[in-house]
């Protein structure tokens, strides 16, 4: 097997991978941009695995064909920002350790996804979906040389729109007046209330955007990866786009360069086995170096990663 044929099977299964990371960082990005800490982040991704799962299956039954998932999306996107409100509630007005009240949404989010899956179907899992994203080769760019099939053709439509949502965000948070009152908030929270800035409020648009791209993170997840939802469907993906937030230093590209860096380790789980040299690796070891490479990830930037000078701070109007 040559060098192309092995790119040609490792990059789209990695850009594949990395799309519902992709959405997920750049939800934590906003929030933690905002100065609250989202470590919910998994929590909001498997809830968003959840709906999305249930509303693709019942979209089916409706007669939505191959708009199911797309439908879901809707859906899990407004119920990520719905259970993200929670969080927001929990450490904005009522001033709850962040760090904590993220882990709670996290419990919270499985044992009732968990719940209702079992409620609704009777069962551990979801039916398993059969309309997926599709895949599809891009007009003009699949035929480029080389790049061409590598990263135009086969490839889901989902992993572009993740591409394209980070270069928006780059835009909104860097080069609009929104952006700016977002990272005055999270920098320095009373010269921002001093400008006129209301900061309750731009930490709650924050912390629900956050839930509305986890929801549709997740959603993209059992869309076009796990074709259905059960209690592991969602397993440390959240923490991983949490990792490459931190990992690309609360930056929206450099949080979807660092998801690509993940995604590519989670493909390698999926495709090693038909690669030369990669095969004869237990497949345990590949399983867990996602995982692996999340914490040396971690262990080398954390400290060193420029966050947000406000970020975990609570802000009260007129108190320093």
């Amino acid at each position: 097997m040559g060098l192309m044929e092995i790119l040609a099977i490792i990059i789209p299964a990695a850009i594949v991978s990395a799309a519902p990371l992709i959405f997920t960082a750049l939800g934590g990005v906003f929030s933690e941009r905002a100065g609250v800490i989202n470590i919910g982040l998994e929590g909001l991704m498997l809830f968003g695995a959840f709906t999305g799962a249930v509303f693709t299956y019942y979209g089916e039954q409706w007669g939505l064909g191959a708009a199911s998932p797309w439908v879901s999306f809707l859906f899990a996107m407004a119920a990520g920002a719905l259970l993200s409100l929670v969080h927001a509630v929990a450490s904005i007005s009522l001033k709850a350790d962040q760090t904590v009240s993220g882990v709670a949404l996290n419990f919270l989010a499985a044992g009732l996804a968990i719940f209702l899956t079992k409620k609704i179907f009777d069962a551990g899992q979801t039916p398993v979906i059969s309309e997926r994203i599709s895949k599809w080769d891009i007009p003009v760019l699949s035929d480029i040389p080389v790049i061409g099939k590598l990263f135009f053709s086969n490839a889901y439509s989902t992993s572009f729109l993740a591409i394209a949502l980070a270069v928006l965000a780059w835009f909104v948070i860097y080069k609009t007046p929104f952006g700016l009152r977002l990272r005055a908030v999270g920098e320095h929270p009373m010269a921002a209330d001093t400008m006129g800035v209301n900061v309750v409020r731009m930490r709650y648009t924050a912390v629900l955007l956050s839930g509305v791209f986890a929801g549709l993170g997740g959603a993209v997840y059992a869309a076009s990866i796990s074709g259905n939802f059960t209690h592991s469907t969602i397993l440390g993906q959240g923490f991983m786009a949490l990792a490459a937030m931190i990992f690309g230093k609360w930056h929206p590209l450099g949080a979807m360069g660092a998801a690509l860096f993940f995604g590519l380790a989670q493909s390698l789980s999926i495709t090693g086995q038909q690669i030369p040299g990669i095969q004869d690796i237990p497949h345990v070891y590949l399983l867990i170096l996602p995982y692996v490479l999340t914490i040396l990830a971690l262990a080398g930037l954390v400290g060193r990663a420029d966050a947000p000078k406000a970020i975990g701070q609570h802000y009260e109007k007129g108190k320093r």
